[in-house]
């Protein structure tokens, strides 16, 4: 399904106020909540901390509710450093975008009902008009909570998590249905291509962090990612806070924010590793609970693969610790490059707070790329260095 994106400025003259884009963002909630519901009290909430789309919760006759809008399909923080032009071009292009039968929160809304249909829990979707989409509150322990304050069981949860989406995502019918509505703009090799082209270095440097990042970016776009003749769907999202059990670690497991796509079989792996490694960067555990949870990930990484001749173990583990790696440099300059006004989780704080310890720890495993050694290796290196990087 063609997606209809506005085209990308490299700069702008006066980048969008943080004031504006937020306000904006409030207003169009609220209006497409009484879209939906003209005759319900609409009370606006308090705004998640988000640097990627812009989520608040309301109450539509006391009926809670989150309503979330992605502006123009990228990053808030893309928009608020005037990727996409200055406020004036943003509200524009924006008007036409809510419209579009293409726009996020449509294919997002469509996701979640075609994982609904394929047996897979996700939240009620209540509405979606002007680019907004309303779901319903999940309750419960996120998977990174859940890791946070069980790591001996990280395996375990990890594995669940992985077989539950497995059995859903191969159900019939649905690879037709994505390929009617998929995300690709969450993909972590495209969102890597996208962020750093040859004229990334301005980009870079203003993370504070240019000189050490400069060297990990060019080592991984020198990557060469090959196009597997089939790709199945994946969840194209899989972050642990993306992931609830309702009724607790033994429970079910409901899925947020999907971004269905056809793609590499290790990149929903790769993906909640990264995120997994980078909240114990971010708020160091003690070095028993930090070995406990990257013993779970070596373990679900070696289930993964499982099965699989020699070579073909190679080519998802080494494919696997790529992703990790750009996804891990994707976020964390997303996070460095986010504006003064707009806030951050404290997850997301905490990674700037450990900005330099991060971006050592991605030197280090890029470096050892370069090696002709097994990717079994590599990985066992990148595990070390994420040790390091815990206690440093």
């Amino acid at each position: 399904m063609a997606q209809t994106v506005p085209a990308q400025r490299t700069a702008a003259l006066v980048p969008p106020p943080v004031e504006a884009v937020m306000g904006y963002a409030a207003e169009q909630t609220v209006r497409a909540a009484r879209t939906l519901w003209p005759r319900a009290a609409v009370v606006a909430g308090e705004v998640a901390p988000s640097v990627t789309s812009y989520v608040q919760r309301i109450e539509v006759d006391g009926r809670p509710l989150y309503g979330k809008l992605p502006l123009l399909g990228v990053s808030l923080v893309s928009v608020l450093r005037g990727v996409c032009g200055d406020w004036a071009a943003v509200e524009a292009a924006q008007v036409a975008y809510a419209k579009s039968p293409t726009s996020l929160a449509r294919r997002e809304a469509y996701q979640l009902r075609t994982l609904a249909a394929a047996g897979l829990l996700v939240p009620k979707v209540a509405g979606c008009a002007d680019g907004v989409l309303f779901t319903e509150p999940v309750p419960g322990p996120t998977l990174g909570e859940l890791i946070a304050r069980e790591p001996h069981r990280t395996a375990g949860l990890l594995g669940r998590v992985a077989d539950v989406l497995d059995k859903g995502l191969s159900q019939p019918g649905l690879a037709g249905r994505v390929d009617r509505a998929t995300i690709g703009e969450r993909s972590i090799s495209t969102t890597f291509q996208r962020k750093f082209t040859a004229s990334s270095g301005a980009y870079l440097q203003g993370t504070g962090y240019g000189e050490l990042l400069a060297p990990v970016v060019e080592r991984l776009r020198a990557v060469p990612l090959r196009e597997a003749p089939f790709q199945p769907v994946i969840f194209g999202d899989l972050k642990p806070e993306h992931v609830v059990f309702p009724a607790g670690a033994d429970g079910p497991v409901m899925f947020l924010d999907p971004g269905l796509q056809r793609g590499r079989p290790c990149a929903d792996a790769a993906k909640v590793a990264s995120r997994t490694v980078l909240s114990l960067l971010a708020c160091p555990p003690s070095s028993g609970e930090t070995r406990a949870v990257l013993s779970g990930l070596a373990a679900f990484a070696a289930g993964r693969t499982a099965g699989m001749d020699p070579a073909d173990q190679d080519t998802w583990l080494r494919e696997f610790v790529v992703l990790w790696l750009m996804d891990t440099v994707n976020i964390l300059t997303t996070y460095l490059s986010s504006p003064p006004g707009l806030s951050l989780s404290d997850q997301a704080a905490a990674v700037v707070h450990r900005a330099l310890v991060v971006c050592q720890m991605l030197d280090h495993a890029t470096a050892s790329m370069a090696s002709r050694a097994p990717a079994r290796s590599w990985w066992r290196v990148c595990l070390d260095d994420a040790v390091w990087g815990v206690s440093a």
